[in-house]
């Protein structure tokens, strides 16, 4: 198995299934806009715009739905922040779909591996040492999650990161995770605590 590249700006895929092919791949930030949902989100949008404001790069699938999404990105994030990378036009269907896609193209999640590498070899992070992250069980440890009034604490350090308040637990974990390390986190959640 090859070794993760390491890619420091995040990246914003579509959904779920591209997220995972990423990961299995990428050791990188990986968001999703959940399709077209993203138009009608307030809290997505608002955490594009966070997280991306210092660049991303976008990759959705090669078809009308993937450049209607990649234009409308492009009204969140500066076009001079967004590096869009494209898969090429491959007829076929993704194994776990009964039905192929309107354009008969495989999507993101349909990619060779190695291709995907390729598109992603002139963004790779060579000083990068691992980053500290967040983890589940510290937001339940710092009483952001699972418990009475996690939901105002995690609110409340949202604001204090400049992100959008109703975040759930995950969201604001992703987000966190890629703004600050955990000593930050923990630093602005005992501030709020007294």
């Amino acid at each position: 198995m090859s070794e993760k590249l390491k890619i420091k700006l995040p990246i914003l895929v579509e959904g779920k299934y591209d997220k995972i092919k990423l990961d299995s791949i990428l050791d990188a930030t990986v968001l999703t806009t959940g399709g077209f949902a993203v138009f009608n989100s307030e809290e997505k949008k608002a955490l594009i715009r966070r997280l991306c404001r210092d660049g991303v790069i976008v990759l959705c699938d090669s078809d009308g739905a993937g450049n209607m999404i990649r234009a409308f990105i492009g009204n969140l994030v500066p076009k001079d922040k967004i590096v869009n990378l494209y898969i090429p036009q491959i007829a076929g269907k993704e194994r776990r779909k009964k039905v192929g896609s309107k354009a008969g193209t495989l999507g993101v999640e349909g990619m060779e591996a190695d291709l995907l590498r390729n598109l992603f070899s002139d963004y790779l992070d060579k000083s990068a040492a691992p980053l500290a992250k967040m983890t589940k069980a510290d937001f339940y440890e710092l009483g952001l999650s699972g418990g009475e009034g996690a939901a105002a604490r995690r609110d409340a350090l949202a604001v204090a990161f400049d992100l959008p308040r109703g975040m759930s637990a995950n969201a604001l974990l992703c987000a966190l995770s890629l703004l600050s390390d955990p000593s930050e986190v923990r630093a602005a959640a005992a501030k709020l605590a007294k």
